[in-house]
């Protein structure tokens, strides 16, 4: 095969590492173990764009170099099967989930294939499938039997807590969670209890557990959705309304490892951004927690917590949650349809807008009055939609004189912004959160600094029984169910109301089959539309399945050792290959899949069923592949702002009207444009005005898809073709207009090209600028793409598309075979000895490709194999001493040219991975003579070559000697001769 033809070559490797299971991983191996895992995909039905092999590429460079170092390398793949994408398919079209599932991860295992990973497909899982999942819900039952337990710092079985209670009731368990949640009991009293009161009694304490929670419900999808999942009030999939619900949700009480889940990351190899997003998210922080008794409504207590409890004799008002459980015990009569209209507005507003939303101000008062704990002040008490149920108690201490968000409200009805320290500025203007000065208007702490002041008071609080002393975490526990249908039952049945779990021995609990996918008539989960499902025939099971998280949470375990039927992962997989060594993945992930999962494994830890002390030590997150977009500019009237009846009028007489008399530059165009779907040439946007009193004209940037598009020129016959419905369409450009595939030019000349405009945006298939890599590989090479995607730029960076550099790494591997091949010839490798010129140019590659791949710098590293294949050809060189470490050395990153080289070079087919990395010896780039410029009082006059060895004596004998100062001594006589080794000499007349 002496023409390089990468298609053949590809398919050839690829079904030769598939027969032989050249990537498989054992268990237990001599080598040193390395575990470089990618975070594994959800198999959409679009399948792969040029933008999601970017990490996998990296991580694969990273496997097979580590094999290159003699480690025994875990390197495998899997799906995250489990979803609402599939569910939604499912719904509006019949077809159950589970077989376009199916259909999309053969398309991504093909596309996945066919760019040469190394992945070890004998261990692949899928969250969806019942062997997966049967652990999935085990750990869950592992949540639900067991609590935490403050004074040992982990998680308990639930039975050491029944053994606490037996002997001395309630009384000194601290355990994680809401005392308010919990109730008192003696020993006693515990005995006498029946099963159904121990079980209510044990629910609060219990990791996984039940409550009602405020959740984004989403009647159109009929399911609870996550924050990620919602947008300005909508479902990111589909645009349907959503609003905050009380609903009974299934927690997961991952507060419990709030402060563990903080110190961990001081341990951890991660980008410093996403450990401060963590940090952020935990938010942790000491203050304390206030009562402020409602005046007329005894034992309605509000509870604030604050971490500036020096300045409570600023608070001139509270701010409750809309949500908050006291808003309607405390509304008065006359504020009550104020409140209502209010409170149903927030409802349509998800948690994130009303978060970020530091613009608009809005709120009600409720009427009601609080007590201020320290001095007995009325406090009136407001909702507003930026204090939410589910962070903290619900309810905000507003002190406006040092919190800018409470200042603007205070501003916008009017409440007082009374100065609380001598050190307050500006207060007219802004409000002033500092801590310096002394107290004023603050009754027994006036006149104490900072620390004095929150320790005088904090002490008060306690001794009056109306506060104290907190360290708070702004991490809230996970809600754990979603009423969807595809996703993992949870493993739990109901007897007389109350929650059990389902016993190990009869999982996986398996979905069961129904016949729509949608809630039932009763807005029941649409598990409510199984039929005969219950627990052993008996018992109601739950309705609700397991999040999207939750199989992501723990699959990096499942790889040790996916056959084990046994056990989620057997004791002595799980010792050998430890933590990950190397996570490849999406920042996205930050605070939702990283945070989870660190949860779980430290649970595992604490049930002794795990041996390290995090999964992933080290993070490295690939930047996005951009997309180039282009758009086209389409032509729309100016409507009347009014909706008054006569602007309606106007509105339709402008939209049935022609443009008449549009200009462009100062020449009125000679056509008559329809009133829709008339088309302008970016190149002359800027030259279209509107003329005075007649219709006005706007234009609006649409997508086009980029395959009909080249070099900004767009493609008209086959734009028209994809959109029957624009088949009078008027396309204007510089030189005149096409319609119906015809040009008519105009009186003043120019182009008849249609220019479309370029934008970089997020690669996605609604912009219509996604690149498929099945067309690059067919055309280039899996290879050429690797490279490719690596030579883009550093990899945490976001880097903009353009298929057009592709072929210029195409052109390095031709030249690359040629090194073996001369013009596409037979094999013409010798086994001559290196020279030193070809020695130092292949030892400068194995030290900066292993110095590069230790950096994740693999853009540096393709650039150095370029220059290496340009100075190897100028050489003319064709030697096994160079040529074969140098296709080691290429081998993580075109590893289907490699195996084909290295075959032909004579070794065992599909041996490479197998080869050792070859060793730098730094002799070969040290040079052998060193050229000196020489110089009289400074000023350069000649050159002179020495041996890189010569000491300074031996170059100031040389000079002396030589013919340097006859020629520009000038006679001269010479006082001093200065050697810089390696740099230079001078010579001082």
């Amino acid at each position: 095969m002496p023409v390089y033809s990468p298609q053949e070559i590809e398919k050839k490797w690829q079904a030769h590492w598939k027969t032989h299971q050249t990537f498989k991983a054992y268990n237990h191996s001599s080598k040193p173990k390395y575990y470089v895992l990618d975070m594994f995909p959800y198999p959409s039905g679009a399948g792969l764009h040029v933008g999601h092999p970017l990490g996998y590429i990296a991580s694969d460079i990273v496997a097979r170099y580590q094999r290159l170092q003699g480690r025994n390398v875990l390197h495998p793949m899997g799906f995250d099967s489990f979803g609402l994408p599939a569910e939604q398919y499912a719904i509006q079209t019949g077809q159950h989930p589970a077989v376009t599932t199916e259909q999309n991860i053969e398309t991504y295992i093909r596309q996945l294939q066919q760019l040469g990973f190394s992945y070890d497909w004998s261990r692949e899982v899928r969250t969806s499938d019942p062997q997966y999942y049967k652990w999935t819900q085990w750990i869950f039952l592992q949540l639900f039997n067991s609590w935490y337990n403050l004074d040992t710092d982990r998680a308990e079985h639930i039975r050491t807590l029944q053994e606490k209670f037996a002997a001395s009731g309630s009384a000194g368990v601290r355990a994680a969670g809401e005392a308010e949640d919990r109730h008192d009991f003696s020993a006693g009293q515990w005995q006498l209890m029946g099963e159904k009161q121990k079980l209510a009694a044990i629910l609060p304490y219990r990791l996984a557990y039940q409550q009602d929670t405020y959740v984004n419900w989403c009647a159109g999808l009929g399911t609870v959705l996550s924050n990620d999942e919602v947008k300005d009030g909508l479902s990111e999939r589909g645009g349907y309304p959503v609003e905050r619900r009380l609903m009974p949700q299934w927690n997961l009480r991952i507060t419990a490892y709030a402060d563990r889940l903080l110190q961990g990351l001081n341990t951890l190899d991660w980008p410093d951004a996403v450990k401060e997003m963590q940090r952020n998210w935990i938010g942790k922080s000491i203050g304390a927690e206030v009562t402020f008794p409602v005046q007329g409504h005894a034992g309605a207590d509000i509870k604030v917590y604050t971490t500036r409890v020096d300045t409570i004799y600023g608070a001139t008002f509270l701010v409750l949650a809309p949500e908050h459980e006291l808003v309607d015990t405390l509304t008065a009569p006359g504020q009550r349809a104020a409140v209502d209209e209010y409170i149903a507005a927030t409802k349509r507003r998800s948690e994130r807008d009303r978060m970020s939303d530091v613009k608009h101000v809005s709120g009600v008062f409720t009427g009601a009055y609080a007590a201020n704990p320290v001095d007995g002040a009325p406090v009136p008490i407001w909702l507003a939609d930026y204090v939410l149920a589910g962070y903290g108690t619900g309810a905000v201490m507003a002190v406006p004189s040092g919190d800018q968000r409470d200042y603007l409200f205070a501003q916008h009805f009017d409440l007082p912004i009374p100065a609380i320290s001598d050190a307050q500025k500006d207060l007219d203007q802004q409000a002033d959160p500092t801590k310096e000065g002394r107290y004023i208007n603050s009754g027994i702490v006036n006149g104490m600094g900072y620390k004095e002041a929150t320790a005088t008071l904090i002490a008060f609080l306690e001794e009056k029984a109306l506060g104290k002393g907190k360290v708070n975490f702004r991490l809230r526990d996970a809600i754990f169910g979603r009423q969807r249908y595809w996703g993992e039952p949870i493993p739990v049945y109901y007897k007389d109301g109350t929650a059990y779990g389902v016993a190990e021995a009869d999982l996986p609990l398996v979905l069961p089959e129904i016949d729509e996918y949608k809630p039932t008539e009763h807005g029941e989960p649409p598990l409510g539309r199984a039929t005969d499902w219950k627990y052993r025939g008996q018992h109601e099971f739950e309705l609700s399945t397991m999040p999207g998280w939750a199989g992501s949470s723990w699959y990096y375990l499942r790889y040790m050792d996916p056959e084990n039927a046994d056990r989620f992962v057997g004791e002595e997989a799980e010792k050998y290959w430890g933590q990950v060594d190397l996570y490849m993945g999406g920042a996205e992930h930050a605070t939702g899949h990283l945070l989870y999962s660190r949860f779980w494994y430290l649970f595992l830890k604490d049930l002794g069923l795990v041996t390290g002390t995090e999964p992933f030590q080290k993070l490295i997150n690939q930047g996005m592949i951009l997309g180039v977009s282009e758009k086209i500019l389409r032509l729309g009237h100016v409507l009347p702002a009014s909706t008054s009846e006569a602007a309606t009028n106007e509105t339709k007489a402008i939209l049935d009207a022609p443009f008449t008399k549009l200009k462009f530059s100062s020449m009125e165009l000679p056509l008559e444009l329809p009133t829709k779907n008339v088309f302008v040439s970016q190149d002359i946007s800027d030259r279209f005005r509107s003329t005075p009193g007649v219709s006005e004209g706007t234009l609006t940037a649409l997508h086009v898809d980029i395959s009909q598009v080249d070099s900004n020129k767009l493609d008209l016959n086959k734009y028209s073709a994809s959109h029957p419905d624009l088949k009078n369409a008027v396309f204007v450009c510089a030189g005149g207009y096409w319609q119906n595939g015809s040009f008519t030019k105009f009186p003043f000349g120019g182009s008849d090209v249609f220019l479309t405009a370029s934008d970089v945006e997020k690669m996605s298939k609604s912009k219509y600028n996604v690149v498929n890599p099945d067309v690059l590989i067919d055309k280039f090479g899996a290879d050429a793409l690797r490279l490719y995607e690596m030579f883009l730029g550093p990899l945490e960076q976001f880097k903009p598309w353009n298929t057009n550099g592709i072929t210029g790494v195409g052109s390095f591997l031709k030249k690359f075979w040629r090194l073996f091949h001369p013009e596409d010839g037979a094999l013409a490798v010798t086994d001559e000895p290196a020279t030193p010129a070809e020695l130092k140019t292949l030892h400068r590659v194995i030290q900066k490709v292993a110095h590069d791949i230790d950096k994740f710098s693999f853009n540096t590293s393709v650039s150095t194999f370029m220059i290496a294949v340009n100075e190897l050809t100028a050489l003319g060189t064709h030697k096994r001493a160079v040529l074969e470490p140098l296709t080691l050395l290429l081998s993580p990153f075109a590893p289907h040219l490699a195996e084909e080289l290295w075959a032909e070079l004579g070794h065992a087919p599909g041996s490479i991975s197998e080869a050792a990395y070859p060793e730098f010896r730094e002799e070969f780039l040290v040079e052998a003579n060193v050229t000196y410029p020489v110089a009289i009082n400074g000023k350069v006059r000649d050159q002179r070559q020495f041996a890189a060895t010569a000491t300074a004596a031996e170059i100031e004998t040389a000079i002396r000697e030589s013919d340097f100062l006859t020629r520009f001594g000038e006679g001269k006589a010479v006082k001093k001769v200065v050697v810089v080794p390696g740099r230079m000499v001078n010579v001082v007349v």
